[in-house]
């Protein structure tokens, strides 16, 4: 089958093929309509924080200036993959449960990211409510400066002082790229489920319409009756 006939055959049955199409936009008009920040990405806020060792904590003999920033920057790192851990999620959905948000069990682990660059700790927060998504953020800042002793032996039972940077904000996500481009798959699926229609019905088609279709089958045509 050449690009012509191809073309032909598209433009006899049309209609087969804007039938898909049509429900496709049709199925997908109602989410564009009623978008809401939940639905296309929730929202998402962020901190800052510096950390360190208490000093007292446990006693040292000797050391000096340098050796107490690279104490701080091997804290940021401990506390940076600890945030990524479940046991975080779950301390912080304890605490945010303290505070009237009860949150399911296991539904924050992966919501947090976090990172250590230059030994300044960062740490993103993600959620589909941002009343919800507040008290999140101020329960992990809770979580962070008072649990971290519990998890780390190393601080010698003390805490380690974590300094927040930057006051969380809330921000509304940007749309995952499925739900941006979902509505432009859906309908370009109709399109070629709309295609393959077409095909399927010239292929059980038996009407010989053209000196082609003829010739398909084998057979010689002398002459035609031209339309006019």
């Amino acid at each position: 089958m050449d690009l012509v006939q191809l073309v032909r055959i598209l433009v006899r049955r049309w209609w087969l093929v804007l039938i898909p199409v049509v429900i496709a936009a049709a199925l997908t008009l109602p989410d564009l309509l009623n978008r809401t920040p939940a639905a296309s990405g929730g929202f998402s806020t962020g901190f800052s924080y510096s950390a360190a060792q208490n000093l007292e904590a446990i006693p040292r003999t000797e050391g000096d200036y340098q050796d107490i920033w690279l104490s701080s920057e091997l804290t940021v790192n401990a506390l940076t993959d600890w945030i990524r851990s479940s046991s975080f999620a779950d301390e912080v959905a304890t605490a945010a449960a303290v505070q009237g948000v009860e949150i399911p069990a296991g539904a924050l682990y992966g919501r947090f990211s976090s990172d250590n660059e230059r030994s300044v700790g960062q740490v993103g927060i993600s959620w589909d409510d941002a009343a919800a998504l507040e008290v999140i953020a101020n329960a992990a800042i809770d979580v962070l400066q008072t649990r971290n002793a519990v998890y780390f032996a190393q601080l010698g039972g003390t805490p380690a002082t974590v300094t927040i940077l930057d006051e969380p904000r809330i921000n509304a996500a940007p749309p995952p790229l499925t739900d941006r481009f979902g509505p432009i798959i859906r309908i370009g699926l109709g399109l070629v489920a709309g295609v393959a229609l077409a095909l399927l019905a010239h292929a059980l088609d038996p009407a010989l319409r053209r000196r082609e279709d003829v010739e398909a089958l084998g057979l010689p045509v002398i002459s035609s009756i031209p339309k006019q």
